[in-house]
């Protein structure tokens, strides 16, 4: 399956406005960890873990799993491939990962978090609301900057379907021709 130039480009264009889009609001996420662990204020650190778990709740999922398709559909439909290139398949598998973290783990140490101070007892762990952001933080500028570079070269795959791509070249009538 190819994508059209019109389709493509509207995928891009989807994708990397999901995928900045995820990256501002960990970035929004690691600014209120920041807050409510440093803050002496009860009402500023209720506000902070209650402002993370609307964001968890509310948007992380949904553009995590839009950066994911978004980005499956690219490689699917573009030349680039699933696994035909290293950095794609970084990609991918880091994407799955920090979506899955996301799900399974940032979003249920928001959650105590605001239980815990709901009920008038500090953070449980200062790791539930920072670790989180600084992880997906590191892994999403990883991720931009292999989009951008481009680094590694084909999978063992790739090479393998750029080979038998190539039309062996007929001697006998290249000399022909020359």
């Amino acid at each position: 399956m190819k994508l059209t130039r019109p389709a493509r480009r509207a995928s891009l264009v989807v994708h990397v406005a999901a995928s900045a889009s995820w990256l501002g609001l960990t970035l929004g996420l690691l600014t209120l960890g920041i807050t409510a662990t440093s803050t002496g204020s009860t009402v500023t650190l209720e506000a902070s873990v209650r402002i993370m778990k609307l964001f968890t709740d509310w948007l992380l999922l949904p553009l995590a799993f839009f950066t994911l398709l978004s980005g499956m559909l690219l490689s699917l439909g573009t030349p680039w491939g699933l696994a035909r290139h290293r950095w794609v398949y970084t990609k991918f598998w880091l994407t799955l990962a920090t979506t899955t973290a996301t799900a399974f783990a940032l979003r249920p140490g928001v959650n105590s978090a605001v239980v815990a101070v709901s009920a008038g007892r500090p953070l449980p762990d200062a790791g539930d609301v920072l670790f989180g952001p600084i992880v997906s933080l590191a892994a999403y500028v990883f991720m931009t900057a292999i989009s951008i570079l481009k680094p590694w070269g084909l999978t063992r795959r790739g090479r393998k379907l750029r080979t038998s791509a190539r039309k062996p070249v007929d001697v006998e009538r290249a000399r022909q021709t020359a």
